[in-house]
């Protein structure tokens, strides 16, 4: 195997490689934006936001949907956002420059694979654009669950609930949510059971986190 590998990526291949890797690693630097805008101390990366939604992907219980794409289009929808940034709805620029953008910078950003990987990312990435597929559209509702998780625990943190409630507001067209044991699903208004859920709730329903005798702790 070591043969076949280092032969696939010798020479210019292997540097490629290894610029893709170092371009795509700007994800762990770039801020979302939208938390950045709300002053949200030490906001998370996109890298941060792709790893969990892929997570998320990774523990649905639905046999209509193909996991292993799920958690690939999870790993690339925001790909492009390594060489474009995070932009944001609050940066008014029109939905078509901002495809237009990203459309570019993915590219660039495969240009510098094996031409089986790149058709693979590239056609990925436009999938997911195009909500094209049922795991598309599903994945799309991971990207909003995933925000309004990363909103709940910011408020917490910040011993502030209600403060990014617009985040929550935002997401009217998410429908239901099945993370794993816990079920999510959505109220007539735009509230979450997870705000409403205690944490000694969500605790409990965590099997890997103990409880008793002091607080939870992995």
């Amino acid at each position: 195997m070591a043969s076949v590998s280092s032969a696939t990526f010798s020479g210019h291949g292997a540097r490629s490689l290894l610029q893709f890797l170092r371009l795509v690693g700007q994800l762990k630097r770039v801020p979302r934006t939208g938390w950045v805008y709300r002053n949200v101390q030490r906001p998370e990366s996109v890298s941060d936001h792709m790893y969990r939604m892929a997570v998320m992907a990774m523990v649905i219980k639905d046999d209509r949907l193909n996991k292993d794409r799920c958690v690939r289009l999870a790993l690339v929808h925001d790909m492009a956002e390594c060489i474009v940034g995070d932009i944001a709805p609050a940066d008014n620029i029109p939905k078509e420059e901002k495809h237009r953008r990203e459309e570019e910078a993915m590219k660039q950003i495969t240009q510098l694979l094996p031409e089986d990987l790149r058709k693979e990312l590239y056609e990925l990435w436009e999938e997911y654009e195009t909500q094209s597929s049922a795991e598309a559209k599903f994945v799309k509702q991971l990207d909003q669950c995933e925000m309004i998780l990363q909103a709940s625990e910011y408020e917490d943190l910040e011993h502030k609930p209600g403060r990014l409630q617009d985040f929550y507001d935002s997401t009217a067209d998410v429908s239901l949510f099945v993370f794993n044991c816990l079920d999510f699903s959505k109220k007539c208004d735009t509230t979450w059971a997870l705000k409403e859920a205690t944490e000694q709730e969500a605790v409990m329903k965590m099997p890997w986190m103990k409880t008793g005798g002091g607080s939870a702790c992995l």
